[in-house]
């Protein structure tokens, strides 16, 4: 997990302003609008691998507390400029006290964690999240496979774990109750995936 970790931080790091400067698909705020609905205003949530912070800042102005975290410290030096709150942190190790918020969004940031660390993930999310807290979870998936992907443009090249749809749910149940699943045709990695689209319960 640290040579992964250190793999991604080093290649985020130097995309940073590039994904700063991308304008969002619209699929993409759909999803986010969607998850937004189902909160209420002055609740708490924290994003998982925040990148630049276009979603905390859109949850943010939408009158929700947000926490944005990321490994990259290119990512969280954009985050601040944008006036969020922002740490470097790593999804399996993180520092805030048992059930600090009211949800959770992570898009397309847990496909970077290997097969045999995500149920530790999954527990600390679980852990940080109140009872009957909202998680969105957003990855690529419909294969079984992980590993470095040899086609990536960014160097160095990065990790992805892919599952099919019956495995995360698989999953998911362990550590939530599954409120949404949908599956979303979408050009990606190839036109290989599809995107796991998922509202989980605490």
């Amino acid at each position: 997990m640290e040579s992964i970790k250190k793999l991604h931080v080093s290649s985020y790091n130097q995309q940073a302003e590039a994904r700063n400067a991308l304008t969002l698909p619209e699929w993409k705020k759909r999803e986010r609008q969607n998850f937004y609905e189902k909160l209420v205003k002055g609740q708490s949530l924290l994003e998982l691998g925040a990148g630049p912070g276009h979603d905390s800042l859109f949850f943010k102005d939408n009158g929700i507390q947000t926490m944005s975290i990321d490994l990259s410290p290119e990512m969280i030096r954009l985050c601040k400029e944008k006036g969020l709150d922002a740490k470097v942190m790593s999804f399996e190790k993180l520092d805030f006290p048992d059930q600090s918020f009211d949800a959770i969004w992570a898009l397309n940031c847990l496909l970077h964690v290997p097969k045999n660390e995500i149920r530790n993930v999954l527990s600390e999310i679980k852990r940080v999240l109140k009872p009957s807290g909202l998680f969105y979870m957003g990855v690529y998936g419909g294969q079984d496979s992980e590993g470095i992907w040899e086609e990536d443009t960014y160097e160095p090249k990065r990790f992805f774990s892919f599952y099919k749809d019956e495995q995360i749910q698989t999953i998911l149940k362990e550590f939530f109750e599954i409120e949404y699943f949908q599956v979303l045709p979408v050009e990606a990695f190839g036109g290989n995936l599809s995107f796991q689209s998922i509202i989980l319960r605490n």
